[in-house]
C-alpha cells in the first residue's frame, strides 16, 4: 500500500509541476537525484501524462469561413465566368 501511495505522489507531483511549465526531464532528474528509482518515476511520469491527456478539452474543428458580395437589398451576388474567360484569364499579364 505504501507504495501506491509513493506512486501516488509522485504522479501529483508530475501533474502539478507540467502544468506550471517545468520540462519532463528537468522534474525526473530531480526526483531521481533526490534518491527514487528511475523505474518508479518513468511510471509515474507515465500515468501522469495519461491523466492529463484525459483531462484536456477536445479539439474541434475549425470553422470554415465562407465569403458572400451582397447587393444593396442583402442578396447574394453570384460572379459566372464562362470557361472562355477562365481560360483567358490565364493569359493575360
Amino acid at each position: 500500500m505504501a507504495r501506491y501511495e509513493s506512486k501516488r505522489v509522485l504522479v501529483d507531483y508530475f501533474k502539478k509541476n507540467l502544468t506550471k511549465g517545468y520540462t519532463e526531464d528537468s522534474l525526473k532528474w530531480a526526483l531521481v537525484s533526490q534518491g527514487y528509482s528511475k523505474i518508479e518515476v518513468t511510471q509515474a511520469l507515465e500515468q501522469a501524462n495519461k491523466e492529463l491527456a484525459a483531462a484536456a478539452p477536445i479539439v474541434k474543428e475549425k470553422p470554415k469561413i465562407k465569403y458572400v458580395i451582397m447587393d444593396e437589398h442583402d442578396n447574394p451576388i453570384r460572379i459566372n465566368f464562362s470557361l472562355w474567360r477562365r481560360i483567358k484569364s490565364w493569359f493575360r499579364n
